[in-house]
């Protein structure tokens, strides 16, 4: 039997996985899965949702991780303090920011040209936020004066809570005020560069997939959002699922058609919106 080499012992650790530390706190780490082949890859950056709130945590997107790798896609599936270990404003914002940046250094066969993101819930919320972060002003948490290490190409939101003040008027505040710390009227400031509709036009592809009878997240956020974004010039599509297809945690499902309409928009690994509208 021919000798393994060491390159090809890296690469089948990395695509059974491997997680990488991007800070000291527990929750600042982030799991790397690699799809067969010599690459580089292209990459998709998952962020999970859960209210922002530490009982919820990256393995709720085990199935669509899966799905990427058998697609294609190296997979940097990131977790990031939250509200009850040491997360909510700024700190959650500055996670996903350094978490995105860390794949930089990590090593593997990683097209960083061709990087995208995906979240759903509150992770769409950071996905969406993370796609503006050229438009931080200096101070801002994920700001850097050089601009992001690593440029994303391409932003994903499911079920997202695409519109914060829009979240914390609906829910009378809740976790959108947890995580801020405060309401649009109470912290300004903090919403002008932490809401994703503050901050359009984003400067890439925005797909936005929301089922109308979601009952945790409102489709009207993701419509807000598509509204603004369309309006300052932005390329968004929003797909609008309807029936139990759509209801909240179904979009997490890889066999659903919420995540169907992901996937027929990925086209050779990138983000491809079509015409405005939904369905």
């Amino acid at each position: 039997m021919a000798p393994v080499s060491g390159a090809r012992l890296i690469l089948d650790f990395l695509r059974r996985g491997r997680s990488y530390r991007y800070g000291p706190a527990r929750s600042q780490r982030a799991d790397l899965r690699l799809p067969r082949g010599p690459g580089p890859h292209p990459v998709m950056v998952v962020i999970h949702g859960g209210s922002w709130r530490a009982r919820y945590g990256k393995v709720v997107m085990r199935g669509l991780v899966g799905d990427l790798v058998r697609r294609g896609w190296a997979v940097w599936n990131i977790e990031y303090r939250r509200i009850g270990n040491g997360g909510g404003w700024p700190e959650t914002f500055e996670d996903v920011a350094a978490a995105i940046d860390h794949l930089a250094v990590v090593p593997g066969p990683l097209d960083l040209e061709r990087v995208g993101v995906l979240g759903h819930s509150a992770g769409g919320h950071l996905a969406l936020w993370a796609a503006a972060r050229d438009r931080l002003p200096e101070g801002a948490p994920g700001y850097l004066a050089e601009g992001p290490r690593v440029r994303l190409r391409q932003a994903i939101a499911q079920a997202g809570v695409c519109d914060l003040a829009g979240a914390h008027r609906r829910w009378r505040g809740g976790a959108a005020r947890a995580l801020m710390g405060g309401g649009p009227e109470e912290v300004p400031e903090r919403y002008a560069v932490g809401d994703p509709v503050a901050l359009v036009p984003p400067q890439m592809p925005v797909l936005l997939v929301h089922g109308v009878l979601d009952e945790v997240v409102s489709v009207k956020l993701s419509r807000s959002y598509a509204d603004a974004a369309r309006a300052a010039g932005a390329a968004v599509e929003l797909v609008e699922i309807e029936g139990q297809d759509g209801r909240h945690r179904a979009h997490i499902d890889p066999r659903g058609s919420a995540w169907s309409a992901v996937t027929r928009r990925l086209h050779g690994q990138t983000l491809r919106p079509q015409a405005a509208g939904n369905g």
